[in-house]
This record gives C-alpha cells, structure tokens and sequence, in this order.
C-alpha cells in the first residue's frame, strides 16, 4: 500500500475510534475494507487520494464477481463512503467520490432462534459438561447468564468479576461504542454466577499465594485480551448441545441472544424494553423479533390447530 493511502486510512481509523467509539471489531472490519479498496487501485494504477466514481462503481462490480456476499458490498462501500467523508471534512479533498453511488443494501434475514425447550435441555446440560467441577460451573454460569440477559458473545466473555460482586439483580454492560446499559439477572443466573465466582475466587486466592496475578475478568483465560474467548465459548456451546442431544449447527451464541429476545416477545415483554436490553441504537434493528414470533405463531396455527390437519371432508359424504 502506497504511504498516501496507508496514512488517510490509519488516520480515518484513529479519529473514528477516538471520536466516534467505534468498537474494536468494527474498526478491523474498515480496516479491511479499506486495503482492499487501495490493493485494488493500486493494482490498477490508481490511488486512494485521486480516486473518482467510476473507480467507486468498478471497484463495487469487482466484488460482486468475486463472489463476496451483499452484506460484504454494502459494508466496503460504506467504509468508502466514510473514508472520503472523513477525507473532505479535513480539506484533504473537496469531493466525495463515493456520496451518490447507491450500494446493493444488507439482506435482512430473519434471525434463527431456538424453542424454549431446547434452550431448557442446554441450559439443563450445560452443568455437566466440562473435564473440571471449575469448568462445569463456568460453563452453566456462562449459559445461564446469556439466556437470561441476551449479550452479545464478546460482551459476556469480557465482563468484568466486580460486575456481579454482591449478588446483584442487576449489572452494568458496555457494549457497542462504549454504551453503557443495565440488564437484569435471573434467579438461575444469579445462583449459577454465584457458584462460579466462589469457585473462580478461591482458585484466584491459590494463585496470589503461588505469585500469579488475579484477574478482572468474570471469565479469566489465558490469551492476550485476558478472559475467555469467543472462539472458546463457541466450541464449548457447540459441544454442551451435542450433550443435550441438540444439533450443534443449531446452536452459537448469537442464537441463544435471538432466542432471549425472541421468547421475551412472545411472553408480552414491550419492544422499547427489548430494544434495551439488546443495547440496539434504532429499534427497527429489533422490530424484526415481531417477524419471527409472527412466523412462530404462523407454524403453529398449521401444525396444531385442529381445522389445519388433514381430515375426510364429511360434509361431501352422501
């Protein structure tokens, strides 16, 4: 990457991240939007600083035939657009070359989630998987804690311990951008984090004595960040569903957020509420929890109802 480019794409990364809060994940996820979009010109004679449109719309047309999904598309344009956004409010160009161009738009998906009953058998298995007693209080603290509070993977594996000293019925989240929010513990939460701490602060009081330092985290690992990790906690769901005699493609952590969401809405809880709880920004992001129980609801008029089964017509009969 030539110097000019590396340096607008370092500096856009930094302001966004000081200015904006833009999460770590995200801004790797620019981070690579934005090289390839350079690696491409480059690789055609262009740069970043003198780009046009035309090269905006090639670029975009380059991606569809590498096979790279809508979202993806949507997501590098945007990088682009705020790159060259970022670029004309520092006077280091007096255009956008990326402002009109209409990307392909995300997909919107309707999530996948599970049954209630489903989530009973793995939150049930969830405390007997594990090689230690540590690991099996840690796993049923885990899965119980994400039930009952919907966060995000990277949000319950950075937790730190002091956010549920005391037993509280309530903790403090940071999530997306720095925002803090308060989510509520369920009673099995509570006594599943409460056994896991006694557990994980005794084995942190061996450790002083043995000259290792404690951890902040609620989920201590040994990795670079200092906790758990998600690629951890995914394996470890995937094989507590196995345990629960549960399709493990079925199961990641995202979905048991879904599923939190999704089972709330169908018990009567508002959507504002639920909007909370996720830490969403826009509530349309969670409007699409009401298209889920709707196709819920749907399949069950069709698999339970009694008039939805198949029957002799008796009223044909002579």
């Amino acid at each position: 990457m030539r110097p000019g480019a590396a340096r607008w794409i370092s500096t856009y990364l930094e302001a966004a991240a000081a200015e904006q809060g833009v999460a770590r994940n995200t801004l790797l996820a620019y981070g690579r939007d934005l090289t390839a979009w350079a690696a491409w010109l480059e690789g055609r004679g262009r740069r970043v600083e003198s780009a046009r449109r035309e090269d905006v719309e090639a670029f975009l047309v380059a991606c569809d035939a590498e096979g790279l999904a809508r979202a993806t598309r949507a997501r590098r344009l945007s990088s682009i657009k705020q790159l060259y956004r970022f670029a004309h409010e520092e006077g280091w160009r007096a255009d956008n070359p990326a402002l009109r161009i209409a990307g392909p738009g995300a997909a919107r998906s309707l999530p996948q989630t599970l049954s209630e009953a489903e989530v009973e058998s793995l939150l049930a298995a969830a405390p007997h998987h594990g090689r230690t007693a540590g690991e099996r209080l840690r796993n049923a603290a885990l899965c119980e804690t994400l039930y009952a509070t919907g966060l995000r993977v990277s949000e319950l594996v950075g937790l730190p311990v002091a956010a549920v000293r005391g037993d509280p019925g309530m903790i403090l989240v940071r999530g997306k951008g720095g925002k803090e929010r308060m989510v509520p513990l369920s009673r099995p939460a509570r006594a599943a984090l409460a056994a896991w701490v006694a557990w994980r602060d005794a084995e942190e009081d061996r450790g002083r004595k043995a000259g290792r330092p404690a951890s902040r985290f609620l989920f201590p690992g040994s990795g670079v960040e200092g906790h758990l990790t998600r690629q951890n906690f995914y394996t470890t769901l995937k094989a507590i569903a196995v345990a629960a005699r549960i399709d493990p493609g079925k199961i990641t952590p995202h979905r048991l957020r879904h599923a939190f969401a999704t089972h709330l809405l169908a018990h009567g809880a508002d959507l504002r509420a639920i909007q909370t709880l996720l830490g969403h920004a826009d509530l349309s992001t969670t409007e699409i929890y009401t298209h889920v129980l709707d196709e819920h609801l749907r399949d069950l008029v069709l698999t339970h109802h009694p008039l939805a089964r198949a029957k002799p017509d008796s009223r044909h009969k002579a």
